[in-house]
């Protein structure tokens, strides 16, 4: 029988160093969409309810655009970092793995489809 203290127990059994930077990267796009996310809807406030020429015109401009592209790229990756804490808390074994890779893949083409087309709005 072995006498171990709790201490010794737990050594090799503890973070995995990257909880700190996780923490800090979901509150950074948290303060992020805080400001963008108010943004986002004055700016697609104004346009809404004008026809297609009209916004068109009005996301070529600037601000809206990069506002419009901003939030699609925060909001996605946020999206993506709280999900991804779910699943690693309440799914276990082979089917975590696939459904961290399917949620990786599904908020990223879905910010790639909202920068896309952004940009052939804009560009």
């Amino acid at each position: 029988m072995r006498y171990l203290t709790d201490r010794k127990r737990a050594t090799g059994m503890g973070s995995a160093k990257s909880g700190v930077h996780h923490f800090w990267a979901m509150k950074v796009s948290s303060v992020a969409l805080l400001i963008l996310m108010p943004l986002f809807v004055c700016t697609f406030g104004s346009a809404l309810g004008g026809d297609y020429g009209t916004i068109l015109e009005y996301y070529q401009r600037p601000f809206p655009a990069i506002i419009a592209l901003l939030t699609f790229i925060v909001g996605f990756k946020h999206f993506n970092d709280g999900a991804q804490v779910l699943i690693e808390d309440y799914v276990h074994g082979t089917a975590q793995k696939i459904t961290l890779i399917l949620l990786s893949c599904v908020s990223y083409a879905l910010m790639a489809a909202g920068v896309f087309a952004v940009l052939k709005i804009a560009l």
